[in-house]
């Protein structure tokens, strides 16, 4: 008798299970389904972009994720030398944009870059910037009492360092304000000293000048005074999405995104 009831009461429990499973709704499962599928068709693209370019990758990540829905950007910042010296020992990346021919041409030598994608995106000033009070009024100010620290990028590793050490080589006067130099990690830490008066001056980018209202643009250094300032572009040959990568970088040079970059104080390289 109580082996009867047993059973009884595991084929009631079987019967609202299987009737539970037989309610399920199917769209729901349909709808789990396509969210997985959709999960499993996104792309993510590594970025590694010269840190000048923080302000100007948002504004075309916007615009890019219009009509990309799918794609996923992760960036990464920095100073440009450093940046070539983590694709050189294998970090993960797609594109890279560098502040100088320098390091690009190194990861072209060797042999690092996708065969056809090397090109040039814009170009940019570079500018001696002081606080936004500062009665610096020239370059000339820096030989002054004015003037006790100014902000420079490493010229090694810092693309806008290399081109401040020009112009100061150029005029002939680096050697009288070589004690008053400080050196940042990228131009964005030459902006923030600035910025909080940390230094008196620093040199920057047109571009990095123009997205703050704490500094003043004191002097826009002559083109002859340094080499060219251009920032390439390309594609890494190691990309495990070199279709998708280069995608990107057609819409980086496309009329739509030229002219955001324009409005971010960035010049054509055509």
């Amino acid at each position: 008798m109580q082996l009867r009831k047993i059973f009884k009461n595991l084929g009631i429990i079987i019967f609202i299970a299987m009737l539970a499973v037989g309610c399920s709704n199917p769209e729901n499962s349909k709808k789990q389904s396509q969210v997985s599928k959709t999960e499993s068709e996104s792309v993510e693209l590594n970025i590694s972009a010269a840190a000048s370019l923080k302000e100007a990758m948002a504004k075309l990540e916007e615009e890019y994720k219009k009509e990309n829905k799918d794609i996923k950007l992760v960036v990464n910042f920095g100073a440009s030398g450093s940046l070539q010296q983590q694709i050189e020992q294998g970090a993960p990346c797609d594109i890279f944009i560098s502040a100088g021919k320098k390091q690009m041409d190194a990861l072209n030598e060797g042999g690092l870059i996708e065969k056809g994608t090397y090109k040039n995106l814009v170009k940019n000033d570079l500018v001696l910037i002081a606080p936004k009070n500062s009665k610096i009024t020239s370059i000339n100010d820096l030989t002054s009492n004015k003037v006790k620290h100014i902000a420079v990028g490493e010229a090694n590793s810092v693309p806008a360092g290399k081109y401040a050490d020009e112009v100061l080589n150029n005029l002939n006067i680096k050697d009288s304000i070589l004690d008053k130099l400080v050196f940042a990690k990228d131009v964005k830490e030459v902006l923030a000293w600035t910025q909080s008066g940390n230094a008196e001056a620093g040199f920057v980018y047109y571009s990095d000048a123009i997205n703050t209202d704490k500094v003043k643009i004191v002097e826009v250094t002559s083109e002859e005074s340094h080499s060219p300032i251009t920032y390439p572009i390309a594609v890494i040959k190691d990309s495990n999405q070199v279709e998708e990568a280069k995608n990107f970088e057609e819409f980086l040079l496309s009329d739509k995104a030229q002219e955001i970059l324009k409005e971010c104080g960035y010049k054509s390289s055509k």
